[in-house]
């Protein structure tokens, strides 16, 4: 078996693998004998068949695994040898393809980008704030006020009285288009917040003003992007009945309410809240501060980038934001999607950070334990109720899932094992402060 270099460009590698017509024999042979003592045949004792039989039966399939069994142990060894280390799977290609015959030398080509040599890291120069946000008395009141609005309730105005915006009308409602009432746009008592956006544009602010017992005409324009495509676009007419107006009525700030919470009293609502608050701000603040880190990291360190791999993270991120932005096209049945250059660029610095922390992970030995990933599981089936117990069992056969859960547990277990290296100086700030922070980081 012969390994020849036919390229060595930047990270760009290629070699031609030589499997002798001998050796390929020496396998399938190797093969026959190993498997012979397990063979039963009409006409022959188990292990008694003879190996002209035997090659005559099942000599093809043993000369593609033979083969297939060559190559794999070739490129072993080459890895094995060189250290190279592919960024994606080798492309491996047979010359001849389906022009060889058996008797014939096997040779394939292979082609792949290495990952590249990362210069070493010193986590001591990198300098970080972590903002600190205390869940004050005033936070809290401001929470609880809008967790009682959530809780709130609705009275009837007095007689005659105008609906305003955030009252909640009762109404009778038929839809029609040209003419024709459509199916589903047909409702009986529905209770309806004025300003919540939950019925099409236009149409609550229609009904702000209404009084119990108007019946009136609502013009509305279903959006282009309507999910129903024979609604979209199309001009239509509710023909309205009012029924009720109400206006809201907050919920008191008392220990009844807390009750509803799971709380004791309102004291101990209080303090519930006080500690999600806080679980909350060091959430963001964790965000702020890995942001800070990544941002260091991609100037301190600069290396060579596997060009398979910017190209397939650009492809990614492109595809990505495609269906974000036409989100009623499902699977891949659309046009080619062509990588921006603004989306190269944030290829190469994911690409970048991906390889650094993995290489950063890698040598301090840090790693995802079991105990780390039954709990990634758990809270991920939380998102299918009901259908946890599949989920748990869709992810135990999945690898690809099994990565996508591990892929982010590793990365905060790098950058906490970075930021204990680094200088970190807490600085206090106000929530305000904290969110124009976070607002920051969907700018970038």
């Amino acid at each position: 078996m012969q390994v020849t270099e036919t390229l060595n460009e930047g990270l760009k590698r290629g070699y031609t693998i030589t499997v002798t017509a001998a050796e390929l024999e020496a396998k399938v042979q190797e093969k026959l004998v190993e498997a012979q003592p397990e063979i039963e045949m009409k006409g022959f004792r188990k292990g008694k068949v003879p190996m002209a039989i035997l090659r005559k039966q099942f000599g093809p399939r043993l000369l593609g695994d033979a083969m297939q069994d060559a190559i794999d142990g070739a490129m072993k060894d080459h890895f094995e040898a060189t250290g190279d280390r592919p960024a994606l799977q080798p492309a491996v290609q047979m010359q001849g393809g389906h022009e060889w015959a058996e008797g014939r030398d096997v040779v394939v080509e292979m082609t792949y980008d290495c990952l590249p040599p990362i210069p070493e890291l010193d986590a001591t120069k990198i300098t970080l704030d972590r903002l600190v946000v205390k869940a004050d008395d005033a936070s809290v009141d401001e929470a609880l006020k809008n967790l009682a609005a959530t809780a709130q309730s609705f009275d009837d105005r007095k007689k005659g009285a105008k609906a305003k915006d955030g009252d909640q009308i009762t109404i009778d409602f038929k839809g029609s288009v040209d003419g024709d009432y459509f199916e589903g746009g047909t409702a009986e008592d529905y209770p309806l917040v004025l300003g919540s956006n939950s019925f099409i544009p236009g149409f609550e602010a229609q009904l702000v003003g209404a009084k119990v017992g108007d019946e009136l005409k609502v013009d509305v324009t279903f959006p282009a992007e309507y999910g129903a495509a024979h609604l979209a676009g199309k001009a239509a007419v509710f023909e309205c009945t009012v029924k009720a107006v109400k206006e809201p009525k907050a919920a008191e700030l008392d220990d009844e309410l807390a009750k509803k919470y799971g709380a004791e009293d309102l004291a101990g609502l209080k303090t519930q809240i006080a500690e999600r608050l806080g679980v909350e701000y060091q959430g963001a603040s964790r965000a702020i501060l890995k942001r800070s880190l990544l941002d260091q990291l991609d100037g301190l360190v600069k290396f060579d980038l596997p060009a398979a791999l910017v190209e397939a993270e650009a492809n990614q991120i492109a595809h990505q934001l495609w269906h974000e932005e036409n989100p009623d096209v499902q699977g891949h049945n659309h046009d080619a999607i062509e990588p921006t250059d603004e989306h190269k660029s944030l290829a190469e610095r994911r690409v970048r950070l991906g390889l650094l922390l993995a290489e950063i992970g890698r040598k301090a030995e840090i790693t995802v334990t079991d105990a780390e990933m039954t709990q990634a599981v758990l809270n991920a089936a939380r998102q299918y109720p009901g259908q946890e117990r599949q989920f748990f069992e869709f992810v135990q056969k999945n690898p690809q899932m099994q990565q996508q859960l591990r892929a982010p547990l590793f990365e905060d277990k790098v950058v906490d094992h970075i930021v204990a290296q680094a200088t970190v100086t807490e600085k206090e700030v106000g929530k305000d402060d904290l969110q124009k922070a976070i607002d920051a980081l969907d700018e970038i």
